[in-house]
């Protein structure tokens, strides 16, 4: 029997000799257990080296059990405290059958915080590797990643991050999945695409926080001005970032709501958001759905107006994502969770609207986004030129909100079905729970000071209709313009 097996389980015995193998007696772990539980508690390390022993000799367990590092920490200290409680572990077991687990585990929790001791412990989690690298792209969805370098979030968190600015998307998946970078800021798509196996082999990937919400746009070159009903776009010549990006999907579900079939009315291309402006003013493209701040210097430049934000068609959708591997998830739980944390503090100060001219002083330079000031920042507070002559204030047009909704995922998966990016059956649910982590978020979202959701879906409207995640088929067999049979 395994030595961390869960202490509120009567059918477990925690004392008929030490299942680790590597104490003579119960008693004899249980004190390895009870030390590191007291140095979790005040957030202390103890000197003597004995008490990072059990955690490093319970990885096989760690393993058998499919425990992670936290759930392992979480063990220990129930082991302990309940082992301190219940000398006779035949008593300990009559108390559970008595009352039940979760009355036992409430009972035991106002005698000892135990929260607060597994939050000790996770947090006093080892760096595994300080020194990172994470690509971006530069544009202002990536604000978070990118501010928390030159602002010190990383660097609060015991980590060295150097972002790496990065030319395309296909870079950033191609970089980070042949471990060139540890992490990276992705679409929220791509984390999907990738263990899904769109297009290439599967890969297990995770997108623990969203980078930001809203934050795109139509934009039109200057000769289209008069041209502002969809139905008149018949020909037009479209760019977007990525073939698995939410610009793609937004701009795809907007002209088919007017009636365009995007595949066969239109013509849509992936051009990285750095040239897109150069090839709108060449006039190799009428228009885009571009993150910021590509919109915004189209408008700066001269040669482009915004037509529509992003946040008209479906506000509060996703766009941009923190991304990792799992296997660096799991290699790394101490790197990743400080990591995430900085990120995660990040996006708490980007939520708030007085700190976001501070931000773009930080993220405008020359190796960010490369950007006049004054652009970044009539994208981040709102008020800005639309390039028709109108000043317009939209104090939302992005805004950073770090929260995974599992029933974007979903969302997200039924438009690369409606497009034929992604054939067969799709278990939506379970990979929507695999890809975007919520449990992490929400947790870090809480020490940042953020309120987290108490659910992991919810219903949403995009353009007006309705979206309900328990019923993506129903959704995806409701448009009349689409490529699935």
């Amino acid at each position: 029997m395994s030595a961390f097996k869960s202490a509120f389980d009567a059918t477990v015995k925690l004392s008929s000799g030490c299942g680790c193998g590597r104490h003579a007696t119960p008693n004899e772990h249980a004190s390895d257990a009870s030390v590191i539980a007291l140095a979790a508690a005040s957030n202390t390390h103890a000197s003597n080296p004995r008490t990072a022993d059990p955690v490093r000799n319970a990885r096989a367990d760690m393993a058998d059990d499919n425990l992670s590092h936290e759930d392992l920490g979480s063990r220990l200290i129930e082991n302990a405290v309940m082992r301190a409680l219940f000398p006779h572990d035949a008593t300990r077991r009559r108390f559970i059958k008595a009352v039940g687990s979760s009355t036992a585990l409430a009972a035991v929790s106002s005698l000892f915080p135990l929260a607060a001791a597994k939050d000790a412990f996770a947090q006093s989690g080892k760096i595994e590797k300080p020194n990172l690298k994470v690509g971006f792209i530069p544009i202002t969805c990536a604000t978070p990643i990118i501010m928390s370098q030159p602002m010190g979030f990383y660097g609060r968190q015991g980590l060295n991050v150097d972002v790496v600015k990065t030319a395309g998307w296909a870079v950033i998946r191609d970089k980070t999945i042949n471990k060139e970078y540890d992490a990276a800021h992705m679409l929220s798509p791509m984390p999907l695409a990738i263990t899904l196996g769109v297009g290439a082999k599967p890969i297990p990937y995770t997108m623990p926080a969203v980078e930001n919400i809203n934050g795109q746009a139509i934009t039109l070159a200057m000769k289209h001005k008069d041209k502002r009903d969809p139905k008149q776009w018949k020909g037009f010549k479209f760019a977007v970032p990525f073939d698995f990006s939410m610009h793609n999907y937004l701009l795809r579900y907007f002209v088919a709501e007017h009636g365009l079939d995007p595949d066969k009315d239109i013509q849509i291309r992936a051009v990285p958001p750095p040239e897109m402006v150069a090839n709108l003013r060449a006039d190799n493209i009428d228009g885009f759905l571009a993150p910021d701040p590509v919109n915004q210097r189209a408008v700066y430049d001269g040669v482009g107006f915004i037509h529509i934000l992003s946040k008209e068609i479906w506000d509060g959708h996703p766009c941009c994502a923190f991304a990792a591997s799992k296997e660096f998830v799991t290699q790394y739980p101490g790197t990743y969770r400080a990591l995430l944390k900085a990120i995660m503090d990040a996006t708490a100060f980007a939520s708030k609207s007085e700190n976001r001219k501070q931000i773009a002083e930080a993220i405008a330079p020359a190796n960010y986004l490369n950007q006049p000031v004054t652009v970044v920042e009539q994208v981040l507070t709102g008020t800005f030129a639309d390039g028709l002559g109108n000043i317009r204030k939209e104090p939302n047009r992005i805004d950073f909100d770090p929260f995974p909704w599992q029933s974007f995922a979903v969302w997200i998966m039924t438009q690369m079905k409606r497009w034929g990016q992604l054939k067969g059956d799709v278990d939506y649910a379970k990979v929507a729970r695999e890809v975007f982590l919520a449990t992490d978020a929400a947790k870090l979202m809480k020490e940042a000071g953020m309120k987290p959701p108490t659910t992991t879906t919810k219903k949403f409207a995009v353009m007006g209709k309705e979206f309900d995640p328990a019923k993506p088929d129903a959704y995806l067999a409701s448009f009349a313009i689409r490529k699935t049979a």
